[in-house]
């Protein structure tokens, strides 16, 4: 009975101190990834403000692990993205198109001149048929006005550009980049934020971001962290890297592809700083090994998908750094 009861003992031991390596040893499996699979870094004035969802990522993004911008004081404001204005906000259709507004305000003005000097509502425009000749012109007109005004809509579009590693076109989306507003004005409100426009060749720049990011740490490049990111995330990198250094274990990611991307926010702070948050779907082939070579986690020829939200940073004129890495829900 005793020597039962001493088994037991030693079989709940066991499994107790297995426990604990299993919860020692799991962060850190979890983590091995650039970022540490973690939500890590800053987003200005919006760090505590989770970016809209996108359709690259539709979910919420996780809040910040790993931050080194100051909580904001309860009751604090904080600049906000003006909420999207509604269709049927905008105006009709003449408030949206003036000059139809206009041929059709002379159109009606012509009827009424023509009621009043007693020639029938049209008699001013010589009967009938020339009501229906006009309507005639004016259709013309309009229909060159809408491809006038579609043509030159088109131009203003950032001309399409793949990107490094199969930049997606989705990255500007079906209207363009979008820009983030802010709110501001009157007193005792906080400085406003400003929409900055991202163009083709800055989307190319955060997918280049992307693979260069991934190949220096996996080289465990410390020097080209610190040149493509804020200090912040290579202060996060040099950490993470060492705690696997300490276990012994390398990650690799190699090949890595660009799946699809699209924009959430984009802004400037009041002191120039500009940002963009990217939603970023991409795939690659991961592996962690441990000392021996055995691969603790990942495989070495399968490929893996990860979407996560990656916020940029510039002062105008400079390079975009990576400023953070979120994880999405």
């Amino acid at each position: 009975m005793f020597q039962r009861a001493s088994t037991r003992r030693r079989g709940a031991a066991f499994f107790a101190a297995f426990a604990v390596i299993a919860l020692a040893l799991a962060p850190a499996v979890a983590e091995a990834r650039a970022g540490g699979r973690s939500s890590s870094g800053s987003r200005g004035s919006q760090t505590y403000s989770a970016p809209p969802a996108t359709r690259t990522a539709p979910g919420t993004a996780s809040q910040f692990q790993r931050t080194e911008t100051p909580r904001p004081a309860p009751g604090v404001a904080q600049p906000a993205a003006r909420p999207p204005v509604a269709a049927g906000a905008q105006g009709g259709f003449f408030s949206r198109n003036p000059l139809m507004a206009g041929l059709m305000g002379g159109l009606l003005g012509a009827g009424l001149f023509g009621l009043l000097s007693g020639s029938g509502l049209f008699g001013g425009l010589a009967g009938f048929a020339g009501f229906l000749g006009l309507l005639l012109q004016i259709a013309l007109i309009a229909g060159l006005v809408f491809l006038v005004m579609r043509l030159v809509r088109g131009n203003r579009q950032p001309a399409m550009a793949g990107g490094p590693q199969g930049m997606a076109r989705e990255m500007h989306g079906a209207a363009g980049p979008r820009p983030m507003g802010g709110v501001g004005g009157g007193r005792g409100s906080v400085p406003a934020i400003r929409p900055i426009e991202i163009g083709a060749a800055d989307f190319d720049t955060f997918g280049q971001r992307l693979v260069e990011v991934q190949d220096a740490w996996s080289r465990q490049d410390l020097a080209t962290l610190r040149r493509i990111s804020t200090p912040e995330m290579e202060r996060y990198f040099a950490q993470d890297l060492e705690d696997l250094k300490a276990r012994g274990w390398t990650n690799v990611a190699r090949d890595v592809q660009l799946e699809a991307g699209d924009l959430s926010q984009a802004w400037a702070e009041p002191d120039g700083q500009e940002y963009a948050t990217v939603a970023m779907r991409f795939s690659m082939v991961e592996v962690t090994t441990d000392a021996q070579g055995r691969v603790v986690e990942g495989h070495p020829t399968e490929r893996e998908t990860a979407t996560e939200l990656w916020t940029f940073t510039r002062r105008p004129g400079t390079q975009w750094v990576l400023s953070a890495i979120q994880q999405t829900g």
